[in-house]
């Protein structure tokens, strides 16, 4: 098993060295390239080593799926980067890219992310390396996986649209009616489908624990990352009376549960 994980380690850590460039690639474009790099990789060690046989469509469809969400994640943040000068603004005032970081930390960091990203990928390796067979339990996790992608996608949709409309306020409209952070959310029903398509692969502990601790890891970064996006907001919208009651009125992440937020008023 190890040698099957060092060597998605390895393509995730190849495809993340885009954040020695701008250390926030690590965790934004880098992702992106990773997750699609860790499906294909997965595939092909599926397909050499034989693992694929009677299930070699629900092989291709996880892969096609990991692509999918790669592409449409790193194509969206460099589009967005590129063409946005108020996100670039935003994006360097919010994560200091001007200060250059010291080497060992941008290691850990890369070291860090190629493993988190391994073990966030890691239940499709065990389904194909433990050669189970079984269909309705994976095809039931990429349909939740379908469902948090396509969530995402229309929420950034929906959000460029209103910030193009109405630079000067939050989006508020269409699925920013239900919650604050539809993308954080399509993000955690993304790999909650991702979790459940392995549950009936997982053998041993050890599988059950990596494939456990990288998803309350993806849990906590989208509510670490709409905490500090609800600081941001607050300190720019603060004292803007629809903003207050936009947010006061509408959970910030998970719908119809009353976490309205993460951060303290003061």
């Amino acid at each position: 098993m190890w040698n099957y994980l060092l060597i998605i380690c390895a393509v995730c850590a190849v495809l993340t060295t885009v954040g020695f460039y701008k250390f926030v690639y690590f965790l934004s474009i880098g992702y992106g390239f990773a997750v699609a790099g860790a499906g294909i990789a997965i595939f092909i060690l599926a397909l050499v080593n034989g693992w694929t046989e009677g299930v070699l469509i629900l092989a291709l469809i996880q892969m096609l799926l990991f692509i999918a969400y790669g592409c449409r994640l790193s194509g969206f943040l460099l589009y967005r980067e590129i063409k946005n000068a108020a996100y670039r603004k935003t994006l360097k005032e919010a994560t200091g890219n001007d200060k250059k970081m010291p080497i060992f930390v941008l290691l850990f960091i890369w070291i860090f992310v190629s493993c988190l990203y391994t073990a966030q990928t890691s239940p499709m390796l065990f389904r194909y390396m433990n050669e189970k067979k079984d269909f309705i339990v994976p095809v039931i996790g990429i349909v939740i996986s379908v469902f948090g992608l396509l969530l995402e996608s229309l929420a950034d949709k929906q959000k460029s649209a209103q910030k193009k409309e109405n630079p000067s306020m939050v989006a508020t409209k269409g699925l920013y009616k239900i919650v604050r952070c539809p993308n954080y959310l399509g993000e955690i029903i993304f790999w909650t489908g991702v979790l459940v398509a392995g549950i009936t692969a997982y053998e041993g502990a050890v599988q059950w624990i990596i494939a456990i601790i990288a998803y309350i890891c993806i849990v906590f970064i989208m509510f670490n990352g709409a905490q500090r996006l609800e600081k941001r907001q607050m300190a720019r919208y603060g004292d803007d009376e629809a903003y207050n009651e936009y947010a006061n009125k509408t959970p910030i992440i998970l719908p119809f549960i009353p976490l309205y937020h993460l951060n303290k008023k003061e």
